[in-house]
């Protein structure tokens, strides 16, 4: 159940053939613990629905997942998700076929162009975020990925970046990366911060954490900075390897509810949180 004054945030992720499956129990196994009051299990922080072309998908492990719901229910329902994760792993194929999750992909992008006034966002762990270069998602921002795969995300990048007239993302070396952080909704001389490692000093002002994103989703100058950013305002995080979707699940987790509950899964989780970074601001 929600708390009486913080909504759950609903989360889809997009199943599909092929994915790691870390990609997935990893983001799942963070938000599984997060707790708007850590002492309260009652106080639940997510709630997670599935979506695959299938009812039951295999993963790149042999590990057989089962969907809550087909790609029809989801797009029609999309405007009900907080976040969408997009898992990596056969990447190849489905770019090939342009099959799902391309699609979702796009569609929520779309969304939150149409409505900028809810705050939604966009992870995808390892070679997941190949369909969002693919789908021209990550053109203006910065991204990681597997490093087995820098090349590659590079190289569709570029591509698209032809194909669409758009600037090219600029592909880093991180644990993960957020574009469009939130801390600096609230106070104009928070837009002068670049990027910083997470490790150095938050500005006074911060947000924090579920309070502050419960009520970016009411105020008016929040829905007015929102819709001014890159994408409407689509929240894109990206993830290096398996385990550092952990990372960037742990980093949402702050975000969205508290720095307190993400420590608290790490530490159920018994997982040291490694830091990314964050663009045009500092984390947390």
């Amino acid at each position: 159940m929600a708390t009486e004054a913080v909504p759950i945030i609903k989360v889809l992720f997009a199943l599909h053939p092929g994915m790691d499956s870390l990609d997935f129990i990893g983001p799942l196994e963070v938000m599984s613990h997060a707790r708007h009051n850590i002492n309260d299990e009652s106080t639940k922080a997510f709630s997670t629905t599935f979506v695959a072309d299938a009812e039951f998908v295999t993963s790149a492990e042999g590990a057989g997942f089962r969907a809550h719901i087909d790609f029809e229910e989801a797009y029609e329902r999309l405007a009900e998700f907080d976040v969408l994760v997009i898992p990596g792993g056969g990447v190849e194929p489905i770019l090939k076929s342009k099959a799902e999750p391309l699609g979702i992909i796009q569609a929520y992008s779309d969304l939150q162009k149409k409505d900028p006034r809810k705050e939604r966002t966009l992870l995808s762990i390892c070679t997941g975020s190949l369909f969002l270069a693919q789908q021209g998602i990550l053109s203006g921002l910065s991204a990681t990925t597997h490093p087995d795969y820098y090349a590659r995300l590079e190289k569709i990048c570029s591509e698209v970046a032809q194909r669409d007239l758009a600037e090219r993302c600029d592909v880093v070396e991180e644990r993960y990366v957020v574009n469009n952080l939130r801390f600096d909704l609230d106070d104009e001389q928070q837009q002068a911060y670049i990027r910083r490692k997470s490790d150095a000093k938050p500005p006074v002002m911060r947000r924090k954490g579920s309070n502050a994103w419960k009520e970016s989703n009411m105020r008016r100058e929040s829905n007015a900075r929102r819709a001014s950013l890159k994408l409407a305002g689509l929240r894109v995080i990206t993830s290096g390897g398996v385990s550092c979707g952990i990372d960037a699940s742990l980093y949402l987790v702050s975000a969205m509810v508290s720095e307190e509950s993400a420590n608290h899964a790490a530490h159920i989780m018994q997982y040291t949180w490694q830091k990314g970074i964050v663009i045009d601001g500092i984390d947390i």
